[in-house]
């Protein structure tokens, strides 16, 4: 239920005093959001693949001229840039329709390359598509495959694999031949493709994996026929019609996977038994750098015991390799930091690194293929958010982490056994690394609070090569434009705990007059908001324009601060996140500029739950929220997500209680606007209904406002986007009595 306002949130600097001049403000909410893009500029290269093992790379630009997408390859070592495709004049095959498409993959020889095209999309990360092969030599276009849910080149380059309709295909580029690698999925019974909460909770779409050697398939089978039924409606038509998705919610029976493992070419079928009982997930399988050995990580229902597997791939024979167990939770992937995988298996090498909080903070530990713990190879009170690259020949791994705050992310690099820790980026700021596979190169993407995003590429043996993107324009554009910069700031709770956050203060800013303060929040466990960053959000400018202080927080929860500090909320989710936004606003009340009688709260997804739980628990804090999409109550939620944090309802119904939103609605105290859409697949609207009968039944005056189309986050497109935001600042407006129009108003 990750989801953040939709707002582009990138860096910008503040653009010095230019003398008398008077800088702009907006004249209207729909400016101040399309404001966004200006102040974010361009970042790193788009849809980087780094070809050649790591010693060029590809990526999409716009052409100028003819304002069409060209893939082009870059020359780290030269600098050169040159084309490789270009779709000008392309059309599908067989009609006169432009080429269009939504992802490429290069064969290893590239000669071909495939696309994906008439993406249309199904849950969060997936769709069905068409699958096409341009040949580079003939500048031919053929179909490949129609209405595949996935398609993947192998690694030689010689076979697109796919699936579709709930099984598994091959296909052979040279001869076009297609086979037939599986004939038993059904309705809800499918190979090679997860149902909603595997892919929605574990983050992957593609339910099937290549072996390094193109000789075997790896594959999913998911039976979800067992889950439960929901129905989420489109009233947009004349007559109403239904989506039915099977989603579990906590206590029901969840779907059930195994994983098999197809010979390409004889066609021959291996399933891998785990002898594992009652019920457990397998949230990742990797091709281990060992001929035909595949590894599989399994959890239990709880989350909180990791089984690692070692299988020989053509007898199915299998040994456990590691076993890790917490008193909390285990992540094997982290949403936020857009980590897919906290366990990695570097090509050429037989030993794997996990990463873990065992010590009380996430540090890489490196095994060998034996299962034995050769060593813990970071050490510290900071944590390790992603592994980037690993040199085996060298015994260097290189990894981003939160030395020396956790405001920033760096990169570092140290040695296998753990000495020659070095840090690689030196600048302060948020650093996001792409790394070239053989960890010759890296394009780093940064920013701080007082500099804007550059884009620079380096080379890990001699340092930085050049500049990529130093986006003058932005600076430009704020200096002609008012902005109020992002500050950070801390301060410690009652209980003794330092909280790190951020606020934008109105403009002008007047520290004799008294502002109202506005949280925008989110809160759910493992995220971060709050980073030394410029925040280019043309939302948080305008309600700074219109006198409000704009405030967030790394609420105890959050994640980057330490097992401790994150995993507190277990069992009792909304409790810590609550307190903390009611302790940073009693601490907001002791500064002089600060309006302590209108402070008001919102949030979308788990911030939408934030909002509510944190009105209910402290309604002498919190005058007004807003809840875009918001949880009513834990156990209306997915399995997955909720049993890792919550554990099972049998295990914890007091905490499930205490947590509801729907259970403290006698409670609320303020005004509370909650925002929904009836299509929204993550956060049913059930969730909002009960919710309405809470309140009436307690007596509560709500406002809602519900929108037939869309899905999470209620926005349906941008129309529907500036719309919805103008219903929050209208209900802001409202409440501390004041016109919502686009005029200037003094706090």
């Amino acid at each position: 239920m990750r989801f953040s306002r939709l707002i582009l949130v990138t860096l910008v600097v503040l653009a010095p005093s230019i003398g008398a001049q008077q800088k702009q403000r907006y004249s209207s909410l729909n400016e101040a959001l399309q404001s966004s893009g200006a102040m974010s500029g361009r970042g790193a290269p788009r849809n980087v693949i780094w070809l050649d093992g790591g010693k060029r790379f590809s990526f999409i630009a716009t052409n100028t001229q003819t304002r069409q997408s060209e893939i082009r390859a870059y020359d780290p070592a030269t600098g050169r840039d040159t084309l490789l495709f270009s779709g000008q004049g392309l059309t599908f095959p067989a009609t006169t329709n432009p080429f269009l498409y939504e992802g490429f993959q290069w064969a290893r020889d590239f000669k071909n390359i495939v696309f994906q095209a008439n993406f249309q999309q199904l849950y969060r990360r997936s769709g069905i598509s068409d699958f096409y092969v341009y040949s580079l030599a003939s500048r031919s276009l053929q179909l490949a495959g129609r209405g595949a849910r996935t398609g993947e080149l192998s690694p030689d380059g010689t076979m697109l694999g796919e699936e579709r309709n709930g099984d598994m295909y091959v296909v052979d580029l040279a001869t076009k031949n297609e086979r037939r690698l599986t004939s038993d999925g059904t309705e809800h019974v499918f190979n090679g493709h997860f149902d909603w909460v595997y892919e929605e909770e574990f983050g992957l779409a593609q339910a099937w994996n290549w072996s390094p050697d193109s000789r075997h398939i790896a594959f999913w089978q998911i039976d979800e026929t067992k889950e439960p039924e929901i129905q989420i409606t489109d009233f947009s038509g004349r007559h109403p019609t239904w989506d039915r998705i099977r989603i579990p919610q906590p206590g029901d029976t969840n779907p059930t996977a195994r994983v098999g493992v197809l010979d390409v070419k004889s066609g021959k079928k291996v399933w891998l038994d785990p002898h594992q009982s009652g019920e457990f997930y397998i949230p990742r399988v990797y091709w281990t750098s060992r001929a035909d050995t595949l590894a599989m990580i399994v959890l239990n229902r709880k989350q909180n015991d990791m089984k690692l597997f070692f299988f020989d791939v053509n007898t199915g024979g299998s040994r456990q390799v590691m076993d890790e167990t917490s008193a909390t939770w285990i992540d094997v992937y982290d949403f936020y930091a857009g980590v897919q995988d906290l366990m990695s298996f570097p090509e050429k090498s037989h030993e794997f690194f996990w990463v873990s909080d065992r010590d009380g903070f996430q540090h890489i530990y490196r095994y060998d293929y034996s299962g034995k713990l050769v060593q813990q190879v970071t050490k510290g009170p900071w944590s390790v958010t992603r592994i980037e690259g690993v040199d085996p020949a060298r015994q260097i791994i290189y990894f981003t982490g939160t030395n020396p705050s956790p405001l920033e992310r760096q990169l570092w690099r140290i040695k296998f056994d753990g000495t020659g820790l070095e840090r690689m980026t030196k600048t302060p700021g948020r650093h996001a690394i792409d790394m070239s596979p053989n960890a010759e190169y890296f394009i780093d993407s940064y920013s701080s609070t007082s500099q804007p995003r550059q884009v620079e590429l380096w080379s890990t043996a001699t340092g930085k090569l050049r500049s990529m993107e130093e986006n003058a324009g932005t600076k430009q554009w704020l200096a002609t434009h008012e902005y109020s910069p992002l500050e950070l700031f801390s301060f410690t709770t009652s209980d003794g705990v330092k909280l790190d956050a951020s606020m934008v203060k109105p403009i002008p800013f007047d520290s004799s007059k008294k502002y109202p303060v506005v949280f925008t929040i989110y809160g759910g466990p493992g995220s971060q908001d709050v980073y030394n960053q410029f925040d280019a959000s043309g939302w948080k400018q305008w309600l700074a324009q219109k006198g409000f202080i704009v405030v967030d927080v790394n609420n105890r929860g959050t994640n980057n601060y330490g097992r401790d500090f994150m995993k507190v909320v277990y069992k009792q989710l909304g409790k810590y996140e609550a307190h903390d936004f009611a302790e940073a606003a009693k601490y907001l009340k002791t500064l002089p500029y600060v309006d302590g009688s209108h402070i008001a709260i919102m949030g979308t997804s788990y911030g939408g739950y934030s909002t509510m739980i944190s009105m209910e628990l402290y309604p002498d804090v919190f005058g007004l929220g807003m809840a875009n999409s918001g949880v009513a109550d834990w156990r209306l939620y997915d399995t997955i997500y909720t049993e890792r944090y919550m554990s099972t309802l049998a295990d914890n119904v007091g905490g499930y209680t205490q947590s509801s939103v729907v259970e403290n609605a006698p409670k609320l105290q303020g005004k509370l606007l909650m925002i929904h859409s009836m299509m929204d697949d993550n956060v049913h609207p059930q969730n909002t209904m009960q919710l309405l009968t809470a309140f009436t039944n307690a007596g509560k005056d709500i406002e809602t406002r519900i929108y037939p189309p869309g899905h999470h986050g209620a926005a349906y497109n941008a129309e529907s986007f500036q719309l919805i935001s103008e219903v929050e600042y209208g209900y802001l407006s409202r409440w501390l009595g004041r016109s919502s129009g686009a005029e200037s108003v003094k706090p």
